[in-house]
């Protein structure tokens, strides 16, 4: 009988290495297909099968899983979306083309496009903040005067947070617009910039699984005019009104925009006139969530969607509700990292379940303004939010680092 394999598509830095711990607890044989599959330094770590292929090809995946078929009986294929969107497009086409479990392909490139995404819950009367298309200088001008400043510039398609910015002047609106337009972002299509208010207000992650809500978490960002988070917590804070309100939103973009197959993650903030829908992804979201999930909750996302991806029966009962938090290392200036150290510190305090550096010693730091900038994390967990709090605080201030200015400055690259 052949081995049943899972095939990934690229990988992830954030909970990769989680995909593959979980395929293998399932009986399954991971198999990541990466046009470079070096960048993932885990699928050494975990001794991981990996194959060379050109994952913007589509018929070069299509005949690689084809090949695979011949020895491996796969179960399944899923993948990442990284900064590449498209990839996870791919995904579900190939699950179509295959004949395997997944997402609709129209709904995922629906989603991938914001405008598209905007248009389609502003016609279902999902709450959105006032949005407008631009292509040009003019353009973005012009609905910047109708939207009214601050607005938020970001690109049409991309993905954690990469080129998004408030501009709360007409100079930090045209300093953005240029850049954007410039050709120094690294639009993977032509230059579309949605502009759109600004809505203020305690941000809100929604985690979903078919059509349930698992969990609601909040989140911390650091000093704009750039949307880097800093710290995420789960549960979010929340009146069971405000938990229903949220949960409702959250169903009505799912339902809106067609995904009723797999995981999404809904970024709402709650303003004045209650949640509105910053952004939907269908797809399991990356960094610490997760993790964080699984012990606040005792919900295992990653396994369950492999599960599901498999076509086997799943399971999203809670177990257990704790207080589960990360805070972000983030650097505070560019050059090159002298040392870091106390991470064994930080991880040896009570309440503290992981601790994670993405750097060493001697690599140079440029910040992006985006979710590249960290260079590690802290999660803490316990039964009160306050002492999580706490717990984290203590950790992460036990982690200290060092970074040198280089001789020749690095332009730093505008998100």
């Amino acid at each position: 009988m052949a081995r049943r394999a899972l095939i990934l598509v690229e990988g992830s830095r954030g909970n990769g290495h989680l995909y593959i711990q979980a395929a293998r607890r399932l009986g399954l044989h991971p198999i990541t297909l990466s046009a470079d599959p070096t960048q993932y330094g885990y699928l050494a770590v975990e001794k991981a099968e990996a194959i060379r292929v050109d994952t913007d090809d589509f018929d070069a995946l299509i005949r690689e899983c084809s090949q695979l078929g011949a020895s491996y009986d796969i179960a399944g294929i899923t993948g990442f979306a990284g900064r590449d969107e498209s990839k996870y497009v791919k995904v579900s086409k190939l699950c179509r083309h295959f004949d395997l479990p997944g997402p609709n392909p129209e709904p995922i490139e629906q989603c991938y496009d914001k405008f598209a995404q905007r248009q389609l819950l502003a016609q279902a009367g999902v709450p959105v903040p006032a949005y407008r298309l631009g292509r040009d200088v003019t353009d973005v001008e012009k609905a910047a005067e109708e939207i009214g400043l601050p607005v938020v510039l970001k690109p049409v398609a991309g993905s954690g947070s990469s080129g998004v910015r408030l501009c709360r002047n007409i100079d930090e609106l045209a300093e953005h617009t240029t850049y954007l337009l410039s050709g120094e972002h690294n639009w993977r299509s032509s230059p579309r910039i949605l502009i759109e208010e600004f809505a203020r207000g305690p941000y809100y992650s929604i985690d979903t699984m078919g059509d349930e809500v698992i969990a609601i978490g909040t989140a911390d960002f650091g000093p704009p005019p750039y949307f880097v988070a800093r710290e995420y917590i789960f549960p979010a804070p929340l009146s069971d009104d405000q938990y229903r309100c949220i949960a409702d939103v959250s169903l009505s973009c799912l339902r809106a925009l067609g995904l009723d197959w797999g995981p999404a993650n809904i970024e709402l903030r709650w303003t004045k006139r209650g949640p509105v829908a910053i952004e939907v992804n269908p797809r399991l979201p990356g960094l610490t969530t997760p993790r964080l999930v699984q012990l606040a909750y005792g919900v295992d996302l990653i396994t369950q969607h492999i599960k599901l991806v498999i076509g086997e029966e799943w399971d999203l009962r809670r177990r257990q509700v704790q207080v589960a938090a990360a805070r972000f290392l983030i650097p505070e200036s560019d050059g090159l990292l002298d040392w870091i150290k106390g991470d064994r510190r930080a991880a040896a305090e009570p309440g503290v379940a992981e601790v994670e550096l993405y750097v060493k010693p001697k690599v140079a730091i440029v910040r992006k303004s985006d979710d590249r900038d960290p260079i590690g994390h802290v999660i803490a967990t316990s039964p009160d939010r306050a002492q999580t709090e706490t717990i984290l605080e203590r950790a992460a201030g036990l982690i200290t680092w060092s970074i040198t200015p280089l001789p020749t400055p690095v332009k730093r690259e505008q998100p």
